[in-house]
């Protein structure tokens, strides 16, 4: 529970170990927020993916009263091999429709260009879902295009869309296991409010 300008209840400790509770440190946990609002999603802690910069980024959105939910994923946890094939990186059903319950996904990752593309191409080739890109290395609308996915701002060819979802924005400069600085925190929230106001007008049009 955090108490500042809205209460907010996130049943983050209801089991131990893996599986849903457990808190960020475990793989294959989801803290759940009280409204099915947004989903920051970590890869499996370890060596390679330390995930200090996710709880930030989650209690910075909480503290502007965005609805948090934090998903961190079973595997992603080793080195992905060319190709990102499975066995190196793949959701399971129950995490695609754990996504699938948000209106909005934030999606860290780390400083390896290609592995930053390929393993949101693997998450939004499975889920329906908007999604923010925070990671360390710089990447473009043109980088995510190119390989297949959607993006807000530049499309891929209809016969080479390979994914479902859509990248809306993108933040860099956020490390693993480094404070979240202060300007990309507030451009991270900046770019969520802006897509669920975004996402709210096209379903008041709809």
């Amino acid at each position: 529970m955090m108490i500042d300008r809205e209460t907010q209840v996130v049943d983050c400790r209801c089991g131990a170990g893996l599986g849903r509770g457990g808190g960020l440190a475990q793989r294959g946990t989801l803290s759940e927020a009280g409204r099915a609002e947004v989903v920051a999603i970590a890869m499996s802690p370890g060596q390679r993916h330390i995930t200090k910069p996710v709880c930030e980024i989650t209690y910075g959105m909480r503290k502007e009263n965005i609805q948090v939910s934090v998903l961190v994923l079973y595997s992603g946890s080793g080195i992905p091999e060319s190709g990102m094939r499975t066995g190196s990186f793949v959701l399971s059903p129950v995490e695609v429709s754990q996504i699938e319950m948000h209106k909005l996904a934030v999606i860290h990752l780390g400083n390896i260009k290609d592995h930053v593309i390929r393993k949101a191409r693997e998450i939004l080739s499975q889920a329906n879902i908007p999604a923010i890109v925070v990671s360390q290395i710089p990447v473009d609308f043109e980088d995510f295009a190119e390989a297949g996915i959607k993006t807000r701002l530049v499309m891929p060819r209809d016969e080479n869309i390979r994914t479902k979802g859509i990248v809306m924005d993108m933040v860099s400069g956020v490390t693993r296991g480094d404070s979240c600085p202060r300007d990309k925190l507030n451009s991270i929230v900046k770019y969520v409010k802006t897509t669920l106001d975004q996402l709210e007008d096209h379903k008041g049009v709809a």
